[in-house]
This record gives structure tokens, sequence and C-alpha cells, in this order.
């Protein structure tokens, strides 16, 4: 199924999807990208939407997936580190910050990579964040491609490439020369940068 962003049931409809268990594409603040629920420890059912997303984009696909939040001060349910408050001045926005997950975070150990590191963005687009704050928990999101493949930046391409493997299409029109997230991590209280995308840094 596909609909436009601009339609006023968009939000209700995508937050549906998103709480069933359902795979998303979604426009960001930069790419559009897949999406679905993260699994929390009080939920009853466990979806593991991050496997069904690997599935989709090939098996090569082995990067750990961005989870996005509603507010910044989110983060800090997930995570004790410290993070420099230049880099939270930038949320809402296009910026990726990993961090380590606390033990008592409320993540399902499905959704902790290995590593015990995740990386987390509150998104610059209000649209976006309103779908994340109803769906009450942190959501996956990853470029939209196969893996090992270009970026797809149109929603005609888009929607031919995985009309059938996902559960619904938000077009929002092509993103053609739209930058990723910047992508940091603190090391030391230092802060180190993985990628220059659309925030400086």
């Amino acid at each position: 199924m596909t609909l436009k962003k601009s339609d006023k049931t968009s939000i209700e409809k995508t937050a549906a999807v998103l709480r069933e268990g359902g795979i998303v594409i979604i426009p960001t603040d930069t790419v559009y990208g897949f999406s679905g629920i993260v699994d929390l420890k009080t939920s009853t059912t466990h979806f593991m939407t991050d496997a069904k997303i690997r599935a989709i984009k090939g098996r090569a696909e082995s990067k750990p997936l961005i989870q996005l939040i509603a507010h910044p001060e989110d983060i800090f349910t997930y995570t004790d580190d410290k993070i420099p408050s230049e880099l939270l001045a930038k949320w809402p926005g296009a910026l990726t910050i990993i961090v380590h997950v606390k033990k008592d975070s409320p993540l399902a150990q499905t959704s902790i990579p290995e590593s015990g590191t995740i990386a987390f963005r509150c998104p610059g687009d209000e649209w976006l964040r309103k779908i994340i704050e109803k769906c009450q928990s942190p959501i996956f999101s990853t470029s939209v491609n196969r893996s090992g493949q270009p970026v797809l930046d149109t929603a005609s391409a888009i929607t031919v490439e995985f009309e059938n493997e996902v559960d619904l299409i938000i077009n929002d029109g092509d993103k053609k020369g739209a930058l990723p997230s910047t992508l940091v991590t603190i090391e030391n209280g230092n802060i180190r940068i993985l990628r220059q995308g659309s925030v400086k840094i």
C-alpha cells in the first residue's frame, strides 16, 4: 500500500502499521528509510523488525540500524553516557549519536547489537516525530536499497523495487541530492565524526 505523506491520515496509519510489527518505507529529514518498531522489554510481543528489514535489504546487510526517538531527552532512557550539550543542541535534526546502552534500559535484548552501542537520532521532521511518539517506542531506520546497491532517491524507483515486500510506503516525492545524517561517537568526552552529513559539527 502507498500513501502520500500529505494525506491527513498518514500519521495515524503509519503508526498503526508500525505498532503491529509492519515494515514501512518512510521519508525522513534526510533520505527515505525502512522503519519498524523497536522491541521493548515491557512488550508482550517481540516483532524483531530489524531482522525483517535485513531480510528485505539482503543477506550481506549486517550494519546496526539507527533508532529514531521522538524527543532529544528520550536518549537518556537508553544510555547513561554524558552527551556534550553542543550535540544535543543539534536535535531535533539530522545528527546521529552512538552511545552505550545502559543495563536497565527498556530495550529488549533483541534490540541491542552485540557491541552494546546504539546509534540514536531525533529527526528534524515533526511529522516523523509524531509517528514515533504514537509508537511509544523508538523505531528502526536504515536507507532504502538492496545491500551493496545505491540508495534509492525517487518515489517511483522505491515503489517498483519494494512495493511487494513492505506493508506501507509513504510517498513524499523524490529526495535527489539529499545528504545522510552526520554520524558521531563520543570517546573520553570527545566528539569523533564518523560520517559528515548535513549537520555541521
